[in-house]
């Protein structure tokens, strides 16, 4: 069985590689030119997101035929593949994946919405992976998605609200709101519908991140946890965050990474756990 996602699972090109998981290509399309999203850094993108200010980058999703052109080659070689992907709540990246599998040999393609994204979509696509390779069918594999879906929490906090209301994904009312009295969000993706949902407002991202760690804390207590803090541009917030956590949960795995420039077009310089 082989995996295939998307660049929204944020996940670094040695896992790809190492478990040899199959990623969608997306392209960033900026004024001078389209860039293919695994072929630019994450520091090369803000420099240049932050440098076409006030305007900004937008992306596209992959097509039905770049997905079906991966579906046949994989099936071709007699593989069956399972596709994981953003949240149909955010995305409609799935709906390509479904209409690129229309024509491909029955029951050897199956689909997955996450119904989140980021980290929360990494983990299952590492979970899948590593099922895959240990020899675990699909239906175990699936039922072990669920698990991690219904146990995953993804919340971020924005340092503006600019980039998700000109993507198209906040209303601009609530971004003009935003702007005009200085609050920074705290957004996490709601279980139900795999959508954004405002958790709190502060004025400051030092009092946002105390927000999330005592959000995860009431969460999960003492319950053993795998964290990833993930930043755009925030390296010692996320330093700092990391150690919030570490400090007040059980971490049995803790890990800082990079969010994709793919995602860095709709959150600017954001940075989620």
């Amino acid at each position: 069985m082989k995996i295939v996602t998307d660049c929204a699972a944020d996940l670094p090109a040695e896992e790809l590689e190492s478990l040899g998981i199959l990623q969608a290509p997306l392209y960033i399309q900026f004024p001078e030119g389209e860039v293919n999203a695994i072929e630019i850094t994450a520091d090369e993108f803000y420099n240049r997101l932050e440098a076409m200010r006030p305007a900004i980058p937008s992306t596209a999703q992959p097509s039905s035929g770049v997905f079906n052109e991966i579906y046949r080659k994989v099936t071709d070689a007699g593989k069956s593949i399972l596709s994981i992907h953003i949240s149909s709540g955010l995305s409609g990246t799935i709906n390509s994946a479904r209409m690129g599998a229309e024509h491909i040999k029955e029951n050897m393609v199956s689909i997955v919405d996450t119904m989140t994204l980021s980290g929360g979509e990494r983990f299952q696509v590492l979970a899948a992976a590593r099922a895959a390779r240990a020899g675990w069918n699909l239906k175990g594999i699936l039922e072990r998605l669920e698990k991690i879906r219904a146990n995953t929490e993804v919340i971020f906090t924005l340092e503006t609200l600019e980039y998700l209301a000109r993507g198209g994904r906040i209303g601009r009312v609530q971004a003009l709101m935003g702007s005009v009295l200085k609050v920074k969000p705290i957004i996490r993706v709601d279980h139900k519908d795999g959508k954004y949902t405002t958790l709190a407002k502060g004025r400051t991202i030092t009092q946002n991140m105390g927000t999330i760690v005592d959000h995860i804390a009431d969460m999960y207590g003492s319950i053993p946890l795998w964290a990833t803090v993930l930043h755009g541009r925030f390296a010692e917030s996320a330093d700092v965050l990391a150690k919030s956590l570490g400090q007040r949960l059980n971490i049995k795995k803790l890990e800082i990474l990079r969010i994709s420039p793919v995602l860095g077009v709709h959150t600017g310089r954001a940075w989620s756990a």
